[in-house]
């Protein structure tokens, strides 16, 4: 039976939410940088040699919505032909894209992937990068605005 290791490790470092040195920082870059850092650590593997790129995400919604794992992959240079796959377990997310990664390696014949966690606690809940702390997405009083009530039919 095939056997998945882990090769090489990054993350970034921690800052303050909404006042910290990553405030505005787009969690697709940081992500990216991780995945540049683990192909730095690893001279002898081809960027693509990389499969697929996994990685959870708790909250994707907001500036790490989409695909994250895929955009952090372009943006990390990887080829158009690396997949990328954006997973939701919650507060498990990042743990769960790192068994994923290694099923795939053990079980579906893939050769090299990557798998980890991004989050960013302070986008998620802005709407704009503007103004010097971002503006917060809340309603004040409860009341959310007519323009953005669902219509119940």
């Amino acid at each position: 039976m095939r056997e998945a290791v882990v090769v090489a490790s990054s993350r970034t470092a921690l800052a303050k939410s909404f006042r910290g040195s990553f405030n505005l920082t787009r969690p697709e870059d940081l992500a990216a940088h991780c995945i540049k850092d683990v192909l730095d650590k690893t001279p002898k593997l081809a960027a693509k040699e990389i499969e697929d790129v996994v990685l959870g995400c708790a909250q994707p919604h907001g500036a790490q919505g989409q695909n994250i794992a895929r955009i952090s992959a372009m943006l990390a240079g990887l080829p158009a032909s690396v997949a990328g796959t954006t997973i939701n377990r919650f507060c498990s997310s990042g743990l769960q894209a790192i068994t994923v990664a290694a099923h795939q390696i053990i079980n579906e014949s893939v050769d090299a992937a990557i798998g980890g966690g991004v989050e960013s606690i302070t986008l998620p809940g802005r709407r704009l990068r503007t103004g010097r702390n971002g503006h917060r997405t809340g309603f004040r009083g409860g009341k959310t605005p007519q323009s953005l009530r669902l219509a119940s039919e």
